[in-house]
């Protein structure tokens, strides 16, 4: 069954919404998933083995835009007999409505009665974490979701692991320890700079031969090269000079990763490196890597 995936608009929930489609591959191995996504998070989508294809659409967030929703919807209409409308808001259901896919599914979020009609109520889903609460779309709304729901999980291919340390002058085969000292909504969810400073002082120090590498969005970069000061050290400041999939392919092939809650903590996560998270504001119950 040709499926549409309406993807959130953040990293970390583009990450944690992988259960998902891992559990609709598998419950119909034939099904073809593409993804609608803006261009923030459609590398995220790439890196996943159950999707056929990537549909880049403007970002739209925050604004209803009718004619842009209308005219995408047309170009989607007649491929696709269901969809899941990840995010909660009313206008992230309107595309697939107006392309009249048949199957809708979804969290009611703001009161979206006629445009989904496979619709889950948020109710407990809300006190679920991110994970099991996109992977009970794949099931019937009145039905409990089953234990062992898998973790996410991404993969890239070891020549883009390459491409991207070659472009970055990273040795091919140097150990890489990646720092994210970034996080959405200030500093609530930041560790210190001074204490991601010591941290990378103590590696440079125990683990000479390693590249120590910052990575974030290019608004991190004041930051990045503020901890960078504070180390004393040689740190190779990335903030705002790769793309996401030159990002996730850096991610995949590093060593250790050391994060604040984020988007990059949970694709380092999804490919199973050694991981460790500082929490601030936000709860690990809700968003684990």
């Amino acid at each position: 069954m040709n499926t549409l995936i309406v993807a959130p608009n953040w990293i970390g929930d583009a990450v944690m919404a992988q259960p998902l489609l891992a559990l609709l591959a598998r419950n119909d191995p034939q099904a073809c998933i593409e993804v609608l996504a803006p261009p923030q998070v459609a590398p995220v989508f790439a890196a996943m083995a159950e999707v056929a294809g990537v549909i880049e659409a403007p970002n739209l967030r925050g604004r209803l835009q009718l004619r842009e929703r209308w005219q995408l919807a047309r170009q989607l209409r007649g491929r696709y007999q269901r969809c899941y409308v990840l995010p909660n808001s009313l206008k992230s259901a309107l595309i697939p409505f107006m392309a009249g896919i048949a199957q809708r599914h979804g969290h009611l979020g703001e009161s979206r009665y006629l445009l989904l009609n496979r619709a889950h109520r948020s109710g407990k889903a809300r006190h679920l974490p991110m994970v099991e609460h996109y992977a009970r779309l794949a099931f019937p709304a009145q039905e409990p979701i089953p234990a062992g729901v898998p973790d996410p999980v991404l993969r890239v291919a070891p020549a883009q692991i390459q491409a991207a340390r070659s472009r970055l002058k990273i040795e091919a085969d140097a150990p890489l320890f990646v720092l994210c000292p970034g996080a959405e909504y200030g500093a609530a969810k930041r560790w210190p700079a001074r204490h991601f400073g010591a941290l990378a002082s103590m590696i440079a120090n125990e683990w000479p031969e390693a590249i120590i590498a910052l990575l974030g969005s290019a608004k991190e970069r004041t930051l990045a090269t503020e901890i960078a000061a504070l180390s004393g050290q040689e740190l190779r400041n990335l903030c705002g000079e790769t793309s996401l999939a030159e990002a996730l392919a850096l991610i995949a092939g590093a060593d250790a990763v050391v994060s604040n809650d984020s988007g990059l903590m949970h694709i380092a996560g999804a490919f199973d490196r050694k991981l460790v998270v500082i929490y601030g504001a936000s709860s690990e119950k809700m968003t684990p890597p």
